[in-house]
């Protein structure tokens, strides 16, 4: 928050200004419980144009990826053409209610049905659910169908996943959530899993294998094949984290591979505006072993085309040992309509572009700084890639600074301090949609900020320099949380006293 008076609505509020004028009430009035009102809300009272001033004035205040380049690693922060935008809005779409009946929702229905086959023959799987809203709840899904597919074999030891120290974050708190115990695997010189460490963790209570590929180390594992096999030889299943699917398009087919279950992100890799929380997808795709059991429902031609309709009917549908609902309704229905529309524009050679254009940029901005930054796995990578932002010969420089500095060139950071396996870790991705001017522009700004690390430390310590928010003290901020829009009534003290804000 900026502490200024025209930051702050309250500041600009005068007693009986009102923004909107209510409708007399047509119905009778109900009596409410005096436990639930309140004679007084301390409201900003306002006029309606001061409020659109006031949002519109935070709004471009905010980093954004229409305005600026934003390598946020391992979150494919891309850019996605408005024309997805435009077909989610349609009204048979956009205004379709949930509950509506499957006769009066074909058009949506089959566009779910189309979807899911898609999705399902982009990544090699017999079977696909769209319901999870995101990919925390994907992960959930595969190891729920993981573990569903044990315990009816009657296989109840086997409660450990194994999971790389390379994986997303997310992982070992779904294994967790699932009520399995999650065991990590060590990664080897190259960044690869350690082979020796997997052949020592196989045994007989192993449930399966959690493996983001690419890795968030933005490298795809030459030894995913003996991976796979050695898992399976023990009884184990394998569940891929396809969040990275940006470098896999057309490429590789994990099902082909030996999955037996993903997640996609649909809000990354096909087309939603990622960030703020949501709303995301995160579809499952399943191979023939585990499909009976994706979460429900899903969409299913109930009647071909014949006679009587010209056009296959369709209705939703629960597979048979389906682990049930995630999420109310069929997901994040306008999601849905985003990848769709995302897929079809681009077709089977331009999701391969996707890809190889994501790998080819991630590359080039790794090669043009790897003699000033230190690259800890410097071998070709995927659609993204680590480094370190430390130096010897600038001991009191953080990944942090350079973080910070970076947003005084009008570039948003990188992911910092992840994954954890790096030290001072600066995760980098470009994406596919970005030109070569601005990844140019990107490695000069780094060139220059290390340049700076090493001459004018303090440039770096006390950025940004040009933000609306100076640097805060975020670890008191985290401690001391100020969850109310209205300031304390002495705002006005000193900086040096004032609460750290975020």
């Amino acid at each position: 928050m900026n502490n200024t008076p025209e930051s702050l609505i309250y500041e600009i509020s005068v007693p009986g200004r009102v923004g909107v004028n209510l409708p007399d009430c047509d119905v009778p009035k109900a009596r409410l419980p005096a436990e639930l009102t309140r004679d007084e809300l301390d409201l900003p009272e306002v006029s309606e144009l001061q409020v659109v001033r006031h949002f519109v004035n935070l709004s471009q205040k905010n980093m954004a990826i229409d305005r600026n380049f934003y390598p946020l690693g391992s979150c494919t922060m891309k850019y996605n053409p408005k024309l997805n935008e435009d077909m989610a809005r349609l009204t048979g779409f956009a205004q379709l209610h949930p509950l509506t009946d499957e006769a009066g929702a074909q058009g949506a229905l089959a566009l779910m049905h189309t979807l899911q086959e898609w999705l399902a023959e982009i990544a090699g799987f017999t079977g696909c659910s769209m319901a999870p809203a995101a990919g925390a709840q994907g992960e959930l899904a595969g190891i729920l169908m993981i573990r569903a597919f044990h315990r009816d074999r009657g296989d109840e030891k086997r409660t450990k996943i194994l999971v790389p120290n390379s994986a997303h974050g997310t992982n070992p708190a779904t294994v967790t959530m699932a009520g399995l115990t999650a065991v990590e695997l060590p990664s080897d010189n190259r960044g690869n899993v350690d082979l020796e460490a997997l052949r020592a963790a196989c045994d007989d209570t192993i449930a399966g294998m959690m493996i983001t590929v690419p890795s968030t180390l933005g490298l795809f594992d030459s030894n995913i094949v003996e991976i796979i096999q050695l898992v399976h030889e023990c009884g184990g299943l394998m569940y891929m984290d396809g969040a990275n699917m940006n470098s896999l398009l057309g490429i590789v087919k994990p099902g082909e591979l030996g999955f037996d279950v993903m997640h996609y992100n649909l809000h990354k890799t096909f087309s939603t505006p990622h960030g703020g929380g949501g709303p995301g997808c995160g579809a499952v795709g399943a191979n023939d072993r585990l499909k009976d059991y994706l979460p429900g429902p899903i969409s299913a031609i109930v009647e071909p085309a014949g006679e009587k309709n010209p056009a296959p009917l369709y209705g939703l549908v629960t597979p048979v040992r389906s682990i049930g609902r995630l999420k109310a309704f069929q997901g994040n229905f306008g999601m849905h309509v985003r990848a769709y529309a995302y897929i079809a524009a681009y077709g089977g050679e331009g999701l391969r572009d996707v890809s190889k254009y994501a790998v080819l940029n991630a590359n080039y901005v790794r090669a043009s700084l790897n003699d000033v930054y230190t690259v800890p796995y410097d071998r070709y990578c995927a659609h993204e890639f680590v480094m370190e932002g430390h130096w010897k010969d600038a001991p009191g420089i953080h990944a942090l600074d350079i973080a910070k500095r970076l947003m005084d060139y009008n570039f948003h950071p990188p992911t910092n301090y992840f994954p954890l396996i790096v030290p001072e870790a600066l995760l980098i991705e470009p994406t596919e949609t970005e030109d070569k001017a601005t990844l140019d522009a990107f490695i000069e700004v780094m060139r220059k900020i290390a340049a700076e690390a090493k001459s004018q430390p303090d440039l770096l310590h006390d950025a940004p320099h040009d933000a609306p928010v100076g640097r805060v003290d975020e670890v008191r901020a985290a401690k001391q949380l100020m969850l109310c829009c209205r300031p304390e009534p002495d705002w006005r003290r000193s900086k040096a006293d004032a609460p750290a804000t975020t």
